[in-house]
Parts: structure tokens; C-alpha cells; sequence
């Protein structure tokens, strides 16, 4: 954090929950009276292509979030399985993939998803206020080569939010190296209807950063 170790009085860490903010560190600098605060963003991999979340709501409230117009509320839904849809032979009943869509309202998710990619790929990473994250931190706990690597939260932006968008054979969505999907799972329960949004933290050990720009 580009800190002189020799300036530092004391460090306190305090563990939050609910914010994208992970862990708050507070730095006391010595005879300046000051307190830095640092905002850290914890991410726990056990392998080297461990997928993570970073960000999961039901669709109404990213349309809150985003003003996500209503056409492309519907058709979230209808992905998420929230909404039917009227798309015969599915390949499964319960949602609608984006590859199952038309031609013009995949252009039309595909369009609105590029025009508003700043905005989301800033909230699901570094989030809003007080408590958004500076940084990242990405513990990687393996048999042979335990690690940790920490990188300023715009160089986690740029490396997974750069690319393009687009439609995965799976039917799901990449946003850069975002991957955006039905949440599944959860025993059949409603919740799996959620949309979230998943990254690879692990690949945050392949690359270099001299800034925090």
C-alpha cells in the first residue's frame, strides 16, 4: 500500500459484512495525528481456477441500480427463470437461456449490457459509498505453494472488465472476463433465481502493476 513502515504508530483491522468492503484496515501515522483508512475487498481460492462471486441480487434490484429499462428486465427474468417465457423446447424448463432468445432481443440484452458496462462492472466490483473497496485481496490456499497477492481495486476493474461483451455457448454472458448467470442451485429454492455475476480472483497472480491507476 506504499506505505514507510517507520511512520506507522499502530494498524487496526475490523471485519465488516453486507458492503463490498471485506475488512477495514485503520492506519495511525506517527506524530501527524492522522488515520488512513484502507477498504479491503478478501477473496479465499483453494484452486487455480476457483470461480468466485461478487455479486448476486434478484433482478429488480439491479434495475433499481442501473434504470434497466423494462424490455430488458423482462427478458433477465426470463433468463433467471423468474418469468416464463413462451420459447418452446427449452432446454430446461425452469429459465430461459440467453442463446434461446431472438435474434433482436439478444442484440437488444447484448446492446444495452455494452452501453452500461462502466457502471456495472464498477458497482459489482468496487460498489458505492463509504465502504467501497480500494483493494483487493486474494488468498490462494493449495497443498504446494500457499499465496497471497493484494492489488489496487482499479487494476482488478480494468483486468475483468476489459473485453468484450458477449454470448457464451452456454448461453450465459461474458463481460470482459465477467461471467453473468442464473444463480442455480439452492435446492430448488427461489433464490436460485437470483443473477449474479462471477469472477476468477486467481488470475489476479499472473499480472503486474507498477500504480494504482
Amino acid at each position: 500500500m506504499d506505505y514507510n513502515i517507520s511512520d506507522i504508530e499502530s494498524v487496526s483491522a475490523f471485519v465488516l459484512s453486507g458492503f463490498k468492503t471485506d475488512v477495514q484496515i485503520q492506519v495511525k501515522i506517527k506524530l501527524k495525528h492522522l488515520i488512513d483508512v484502507e477498504n479491503l475487498q478478501v477473496k479465499l481460492v483453494s484452486n487455480l481456477k476457483g470461480f468466485n462471486q461478487i455479486d448476486k441480487r434478484w433482478v429488480d434490484k439491479y434495475v433499481e441500480m442501473w434504470s434497466i429499462p423494462k424490455n430488458i428486465a423482462v427478458l433477465l427474468k426470463q433468463y433467471t427463470g423468474e418469468l416464463d417465457s413462451e420459447i418452446k423446447n427449452r432446454r430446461d424448463q425452469r429459465r430461459t437461456f440467453i442463446n434461446e432468445f431472438s435474434e433482436i432481443n439478444r442484440k437488444d440484452l447484448v446492446k444495452w449490457i455494452e452501453e452500461n458496462k462502466t457502471l456495472i462492472v464498477n458497482d459489482i466490483i468496487k460498489g458505492r459509498g463509504k465502504f467501497s473497496a480500494e483493494w483487493m485481496l486474494v488468498a490462494q490456499k493449495t497443498d504446494n505453494n500457499p499465496r497471497w497477492i493484494l492489488k489496487p481495486i482499479n487494476i482488478v476493474i480494468n483486468h475483468f472488465g476489459n473485453g468484450s461483451v458477449v454470448i457464451t455457448k452456454q448461453g450465459n454472458i461474458k463481460i470482459g472476463r465477467i461471467t453473468m448467470q442464473r444463480k442455480g442451485g439452492d435446492n430448488g429454492r427461489k433464490t436460485a433465481q437470483m443473477l449474479q455475476f462471477k469472477i476468477n480472483p486467481a488470475e489476479l497472480f499472473d499480472i503486474d502493476n507498477k500504480d494504482r491507476s
